[in-house]
């Protein structure tokens, strides 16, 4: 019994310790998570974009250079969107420090 009350207050007091530390963990994890994702949408961007316009360059008909125009539109406002959010976060977070408005 008296072993199980002492590695009960261990646990309590590493509790705190830990928590942040996992907190900190998880936030640098999500940042390189991000970073990636944004990387990999950037190259996926440029050779999708390459080939829409390349297929409206090249194209013989009026249909495929509406629907070149249309994905090459929907390519830009999803990088914009993606690469927006990161922008955003860093933006915002800081004024919701400790869970108050700080602004």
């Amino acid at each position: 019994m008296g072993t199980a009350a002492i590695l009960y207050f261990f646990a309590l007091q590493t509790n705190q310790i830990l928590a942040a530390d996992m907190w900190t963990k998880a936030e640098d994890i999500m940042k390189d998570i991000y970073g990636k994702i944004v990387g990999i949408s950037t190259i996926a961007a440029i050779v999708t974009a390459s080939v829409a316009l390349l297929l409206m360059n090249f194209s013989k008909t009026g249909r495929t250079v509406d629907e070149s125009r249309a994905w090459l539109k929907r390519i830009i406002i999803t990088w914009v969107i993606l690469n927006g959010l990161g922008f955003i976060l860093a933006y915002v977070t800081p004024f919701f420090n400790d869970g108050k408005w700080n602004g």
